[in-house]
Formats: structure tokens, C-alpha cells, sequence
């Protein structure tokens, strides 16, 4: 395995790209921090994001992994760069003429995508803690680890978001086109959920236990919206005569739908890369 993950991260080293976004992923995700520390001023009115809630234990494990993860596109990024850059720099083939086998090259890719699930994960889980015991108004332990679920749910989510890229990046060949490939799947993803929800089942609901098994809506569902959550909102709902009854927990069949497309797009890029003549 320290094999395998050698040899990607030393082309990754040499890859300026895949330097900058990853920069980039983990710069703005310790923003979180300083955004929150800000207090905005209008007039007679103060007001800062951190005194609002949103970084009280335990809601801060969910609110963090579920805003956090609109930034894995720019880690996205660097995995099909890193699958395209394999067939235009000819190192794939460089690679199997070295000796490595199809299934060890697969393998190094799925180390590769562990490894930044995992260091996003953890990365997650040191700047929620830090802002929790910074602006929360609970800090016992036994509040601060409720919820703590969330911080392997988002790895999870990461790792099947990933494998998905893979995948593309193996399937096209190409960045651009891989992306766009994944763009197209979210699309239709959304407009089968609607055509299911509204001229279908007649109720969403009943399109959402369908839409579960495909595999963006799979990773999406292992954390849904926090927004909901906060008091504010619950209170205005209850003004408004109307209650919220949302799950927010996150279920075992969720995980293992998830860790299902994550063998799917791995085992699909190995039977690919075993069938294509190089």
C-alpha cells in the first residue's frame, strides 16, 4: 500500500494543479473560522455568524460536514486531473511496462482517494472542534462527542464522491469532459427525482426511498441540511403554524448504499482499464 501511495503522490508532487487546489480546499475551509470571527457592523446593528448558533455542540459536527462538502469539487478536480493526466502524459502505460499490474494501478488511485477523504475528514473534525470550544455555549464532553457520526458520514461521503470521479476521469480521459460527464449526472439525477416526485408517485417522499439508491442523491442523503435545525428557523415555522418533522440522523443503509457505489465505480474502473487496449 505505502508502495502504491508513493508513487501517486510523487507524481502528484510534480503536478502544480493538483498543488493549488488542494491549497486552496484546506485554506478555505479554515475561513470557516475567520468568517465566523467577523462582526459586521450596520449602524446600530452587530452582528457575527458565530453568535448565531451554527458552531454550538453538537450542531456544529452536521452544519461543518454538510457546507463543507460543496468544497470537495475542488479535490474532484484533482482526482480526474489526476486519471486524464495518466493518458496524456503516457505514465499509465509507463507504469504497466514498469511492472505494476492493472489491479495494483487501480489500488494506488483508491489508496490516493482514502488518503484525502481521510486528511479532509480529520481536517474537518480539528477545525469544528476548534470552533466549538472557541464560540459554543455548551462544552461538556459528553455534548461535545453527540453527533460525532457526522465526521465519518462526511468521509464517506467523500470517498464515494471520489471513486465516482475516478471512474469519469477513467471512462472520458479527459478533465473537462469528465466533469462535465458529472455535471450531466447531477442534472439528470434532479430532473428524474422531480419527474418521480411530481408525475410519478405524486409525492415526494416516495420518490426520495426510489432516489436513494442512485449515487449522487446516495451521498447527499448521508448529510442532509442542518439549516432547519436551528432554533431560529423552528421558531419562525412555529409562528407560522407549521412543524418540522425531518430525520437528520444517519442511517446504516445509508452508509451501505453509499459504500456500495464506492465498490461499484472501483471495481467498473478496474474491469475498464483491464478491457481498453493502451
Amino acid at each position: 500500500m505505502l508502495r502504491l501511495l508513493n508513487i501517486e503522490f510523487h507524481k502528484l508532487k510534480y503536478s502544480k494543479s493538483a498543488r493549488v487546489l488542494t491549497i486552496t480546499y484546506f485554506i478555505l475551509i479554515t475561513f470557516i473560522a475567520l468568517f465566523a470571527s467577523i462582526k459586521f457592523e450596520f449602524g446600530m446593528i452587530n452582528f457575527r455568524l458565530a453568535d448565531q448558533g451554527i458552531f454550538n455542540f453538537p450542531l456544529i459536527w452536521h452544519f461543518n460536514a454538510y457546507f463543507v462538502a460543496f468544497l470537495k469539487l475542488f479535490l474532484a478536480i484533482v482526482i480526474v486531473s489526476m486519471m486524464s493526466n495518466e493518458y496524456s502524459n503516457r505514465t499509465l502505460k509507463q507504469n504497466l511496462i514498469d511492472g505494476l499490474s492493472k489491479k495494483e494501478f487501480i489500488l494506488s488511485k483508491f489508496y490516493t482517494v482514502l488518503v484525502y477523504a481521510g486528511i479532509s475528514a480529520i481536517f474537518l473534525f480539528v477545525v469544528s472542534l476548534i470552533l466549538g470550544l472557541a464560540f459554543s455555549d455548551y462544552t461538556e464532553f459528553s455534548i461535545i462527542i453527540r453527533d460525532l457520526e457526522y465526521i465519518p458520514a462526511y468521509f464517506v461521503k467523500l470517498t464515494a464522491f471520489f471513486s465516482m470521479c475516478l471512474f469519469l476521469g477513467m471512462l472520458v480521459k479527459r478533465s473537462a469532459f469528465a466533469l462535465g460527464f458529472l455535471v450531466v449526472w447531477w442534472i439528470a439525477e434532479s430532473i428524474l427525482k422531480v419527474v418521480l416526485g411530481v408525475k410519478i408517485f405524486d409525492d415526494f417522499d416516495k420518490a426520495g426511498q426510489v432516489m436513494q439508491f442512485f449515487p449522487l442523491e446516495s451521498m447527499a442523503n448521508l448529510v442532509v441540511e442542518p439549516i432547519s435545525r436551528l432554533g431560529a428557523i423552528k421558531s419562525a415555522a412555529n409562528q407560522l403554524g407549521s412543524e418540522f418533522t425531518k430525520d437528520y440522523g444517519i442511517q446504516w443503509y445509508q452508509i451501505v448504499i453509499a459504500l456500495a457505489w464506492t465498490a461499484i465505480f472501483i471495481y467498473l474502473s478496474y474491469a475498464l482499464l483491464k478491457k481498453r487496449d493502451l
